[in-house]
């Protein structure tokens, strides 16, 4: 996990265990239980279970089986009486950006094969996050067109198909130019101008950065085209925006396209504001059409390099869907 993220949660359950133990409020020979401790934390059981079993291991707690564990020390008169806790807060905030990226990532990779399910329990297992988070975590992605929940309830993650690549770039073919066009004349030098430095600053640098490729591309075809006066576009076009969830992933073995090819895409879109600058509108548009269509190739691209079915590993909270 990042260093610069938010710790996990049973790190920080762990820690301020450690803190009340080492103060006295949680005294040698009380008794502390999962179920309770889950209820004081206001987490699941999952990360205090992991705090738990790591301060055994390192010597604070004994484990009592079912009846939890005792902490060590020199026992009080009463010892094996429940300790007696307040409601502790946890940071919590902005969970689901710490674990965001990985599980678009894994379910990204998955959709170039099959089509899978999301367990949300064993999500929330998996990175000792809340359901809270992974529903925040799940809503992001179901707002981006990455899954869908079925008839049961099940969140599902359909395969990304050629079929279903080349539709969705037709129907940005035909939407994207148009659009363009109706927001031409609303644009302003500023928005322009700082989508271009952007893009300038990128091809100066040897490498390539993923968030602020993916920002270049939200630049031009989500902000740009966003303010286009028929909402009706708007709103057809948002159905298209699962194409741009591997953007994010420029360095990752499946997910990636070659530099090569990033820099071309960044030069496109750099002709085409500079047309909008110069009120070439029609020009801009039909420069939008060309890049649209080297950019389905180096989209279906990344299903030729995935290549036929391989064995790739699974998280846990990810399963096939029949």
């Amino acid at each position: 996990m990042d260093a610069n993220q938010t710790t996990s949660l049973s790190d920080q359950v762990r820690a301020r265990l450690h803190d009340l133990i080492r103060s006295g409020a949680v005294q040698p020979g009380e008794r502390l239980v999962e179920l309770q401790l889950a209820r004081v934390f206001g987490v699941s059981r999952s990360p205090v279970r992991r705090a738990l079993a790591q301060m055994e291991a390192a010597g604070l707690l004994t484990s009592q089986g079912r009846r939890g564990y005792l902490v060590r020390g020199e026992a009080r008169p009463a010892a094996g009486v429940g300790a007696h806790l307040d409601d502790i807060s946890l940071d919590q905030s902005r969970q689901w950006e710490r674990i965001y990226t990985s599980v678009e990532q894994e379910v990204l990779t998955q959709m170039l094969y099959q089509s899978v399910k999301i367990n949300e329990v064993r999500l929330a297992d998996h990175f000792e996050v809340s359901r809270t988070v992974t529903r925040d975590v799940l809503a992001r992605m179901h707002g981006l067109g990455l899954i869908a929940k079925s008839r049961s309830g099940t969140w599902i993650a359909g395969r990304l198909t050629e079929d279903w690549i080349r539709d969705l770039f037709e129907l940005r073919q035909l939407l994207e130019p148009r659009a363009l066009m109706l927001v031409a004349p609303r644009l302003r030098s500023p928005q322009l101008e700082q989508a271009e430095i952007r893009i300038r600053d990128l091809l100066r640098n040897d490498l390539v950065d993923s968030d602020k490729f993916d920002q270049i591309e939200r630049d031009l075809h989500i902000d740009i085209l966003g303010g286009c006066p028929n909402r009706e576009i708007v709103m057809a076009l948002k159905r298209t925006h699962v194409l741009f969830a591997p953007t994010r992933h420029l360095f990752d073995p499946v997910l990636g396209i070659p530099l090569s090819q990033i820099k071309d895409a960044l030069i496109e879109h750099l002709e085409i504001l500079e047309q909008l600058q110069n009120v070439n509108w029609n020009v801009a548009a039909d420069q939008l059409a060309s890049h649209l269509i080297g950019a389905m190739d180096r989209w279906l691209g990344r299903l030729e390099q995935a290549g036929p079915r391989c064995v790739i590993a699974m998280p846990p909270y990810l399963s096939a869907a029949s």
